[in-house]
């Protein structure tokens, strides 16, 4: 079964729909150029009022280790996400202590020729390529290059993901979960319950015609 993330959870209304709607992890972000950025202490409160068994995933670029793991102990995140430059090593390290979610921007297929070099991961985000932006901007990529890193281990696909390509998405990568942030939004950092609904149904019943 594909697995849904909901990514940009700023507050409990929409944790709580993310849930409901049946996503396997939310992530919150502590990357402070982002416009979704949460405090840890907020992150804290919407996970305390949230069932137990929700799998948060923390978002970071380029933060000192000892920071994200302070993070992940004040707020209670189930696992790391990194969009930066971070090194295998680092990656090796913090895999110690909390499984860990390395995102890598596409830009052509050359682009997952580095997954080899991270051997210490749980899963890689494969997210679209912006220059200016780590991950959330909504930009695509050719879905066909999830299907060549998947020797890797499990991906997450990322980037520009809608309910209204999902489907799509899903049959042609077969990823091992899919990841939505601006494609579910009202605005940044707001999500659309509708969307958040029509975006998992819309996953589910892509996974039934694919039986």
């Amino acid at each position: 079964m594909v697995k849904v993330k909901i990514c940009g959870i700023t507050n409990l209304e929409d944790a709580r729909q993310a849930i409901e709607s049946g996503a396997t992890f939310i992530g919150f972000n502590f990357y402070k150029g982002s416009p979704r950025y949460v405090t840890p202490g907020a992150a804290r409160r919407i996970l305390q009022r949230l069932p137990k068994k929700t799998k948060s995933v923390g978002v970071f670029v380029n933060e000192p280790e000892e920071k994200m793991l302070a993070i992940a102990r004040q707020t209670g995140l189930n696992y790391l996400q990194l969009h930066g430059e971070e090194s295998p090593k680092t990656v090796a390290r913090l895999k110690r202590t909390l499984p860990v979610i390395k995102a890598v921007r596409v830009r052509s297929s050359s682009s997952i020729a580095k997954l080899a070099r991270y051997k210490h991961v749980s899963a890689f985000l494969l997210d679209g390529f912006d220059r200016r932006r780590h991950g959330g901007s909504g930009a695509s990529f050719d879905w066909e290059i999830v299907r060549r890193a998947k020797p890797a281990g499990h991906i997450f696909l990322a980037g520009g993901l809608t309910p209204g390509n999902v489907a799509r998405a899903i049959r042609s990568a077969k990823p091992y979960a899919v990841d939505v942030c601006s494609g579910v939004e009202a605005k940044p950092g707001k999500k659309d319950p509708a969307l958040v609904k029509s975006f998992v149904r819309a996953v589910r019943a892509a996974q039934r015609t694919a039986r």
